[in-house]
């Protein structure tokens, strides 16, 4: 692993309009010790119609309502950002239109995220890349074909600060539709930093992930998994933020640079539990060892079990009691 996993905790809307509860979801982030907490900055007219028009007649656009009732205005990020900058806590956004993606520079983000929808729309895509900062792009419901045409984008404006998120947009996903391999592949086919957009419950992709050599997760939370809007049945409570960012941490130790030194806790077990060379019987001196005066068990001695052919077929150079451990020096 080549460092720290930047854990994204992802608010999305689970604010419903509220500044007070973005802040209480700001406050949540911070104290399960994730990364960043992100948002997402949606205005209703750059994502969805206001109505459809079906059967010669238009029908009105329940999405839309929805998300106009859940905005944030544009003084509400301006102070959350001031928040989080007091409280020690980078805050993002992931933006789907130029409008957000302004409002969001504004606000000096520490990453630009672009969501999976997206992920096919040059114009965003360039804009973004465009801004000069990171830019981290998910990859749900995309072929390799498309995520290599977004890369070629990005890439082409001569910003190289890309992270590709692998992302199953099922929610929740479960484990076996994770396909996590696609994290090689996208490693093997791009390069680049890779991370995963989790949307399973619990941690045990994200500490798969980690153990492959994932530089990012983003996981959604909430305040209240009952309450109603967009995102909140399948995001965390604050209890189960806490937890998955302690997983991940731990994934991590687990998954630490190896070291041919053994451990202190390793060498207390190593002495119990490796063999050593013991006399068999009480051997006089100058008596020549044979095999049958030898036995091989715990704990561990001076000699090795590899060591026998050095003692074998030697005299002992002073009497040796049964169960003795034998050394080199005993024999000649």
């Amino acid at each position: 692993m080549s460092g720290k996993v930047h854990i994204i905790a992802e608010a999305g809307t689970n604010h419903g309009g509220s500044r007070a509860t973005a802040a209480r979801l700001i406050d949540i982030a911070r104290e399960a010790k994730a990364d960043s907490v992100k948002f997402q900055i949606i205005y209703p007219d750059g994502l969805y119609l206001p109505r459809f028009f079906n059967n010669g007649s238009y029908q009105e656009n329940e999405v839309y309502k929805a998300r106009a009732a859940a905005m944030l205005s544009e003084a509400d990020y301006r102070a959350l950002a001031r928040a989080c900058r007091e409280r020690g806590i980078p805050m993002s956004a992931s933006v789907f239109d130029a409008r957000g993606l302004d409002l969001l520079c504004e606000l000096d983000p520490p990453y630009i995220k672009i969501a999976s929808c997206d992920l096919n729309n040059d114009g965003l895509l360039k804009a973004a890349a465009e801004k000069g900062r990171k830019l981290i792009v998910s990859t749900g419901m995309s072929s390799l074909g498309e995520v290599e045409h977004a890369v070629r984008t990005v890439l082409g404006t001569g910003n190289t600060d890309l992270v590709l998120m692998h992302c199953v947009s099922v929610y929740p996903c479960p484990l076996e539709k994770m396909n996590l391999r696609f994290l090689e592949t996208l490693w093997a086919a791009f390069g680049l930093p890779v991370g995963l957009s989790d949307h399973t419950e619990g941690s045990l992709a994200a500490a798969v992930a980690v153990s492959m050599g994932v530089e990012w997760i983003e996981k959604h939370f909430t305040y209240d998994r009952k309450a109603a809007g967009f995102d909140h049945a399948y995001a965390l409570e604050p209890a189960g933020l806490a937890q998955y960012v302690a997983d991940v941490r731990a994934a991590e130790r687990a998954c630490e640079r190896p070291s041919a030194k053994v451990p202190p806790e390793e060498a207390q077990v190593r002495k119990r539990a490796r063999r050593s060379i013991y006399a068999a019987r009480a051997i006089q001196p100058s008596e020549r060892i044979r095999e049958a005066d030898l036995i091989v068990v715990r704990p561990e001695g001076p000699l090795t079990p590899n060591d026998i052919h050095l003692v074998v077929g030697k005299s002992a150079r002073r009497a040796i009691q049964a169960y003795e451990p034998i050394s080199l020096d005993m024999v000649g």
